[in-house]
């Protein structure tokens, strides 16, 4: 178990990596947007990201 958590995180970090490396002008304006954003709402989409995770973590096991 503790391989496939390391194995998970370490594809995060490369997913998360992929947008400013390949545009970082469309990352940058992305960052400039949700600094606007109130407070509840990037709380409604990291809940949307936790409940799909979660789904799909179900699906696959």
């Amino acid at each position: 178990m503790p391989d496939a958590l390391w194995a998970a995180l370490a594809l995060v970090l490369v997913l998360e990596g992929l947008l400013p490396f390949a545009a970082p002008g469309v990352w940058r304006r992305a960052f400039a947007q949700m600094i606007q954003m109130r407070d509840g709402q990037i709380r409604f989409c990291g809940l949307v990201c936790i409940c799909l995770g979660g789904l799909l973590l179900l699906w696959l096991d």
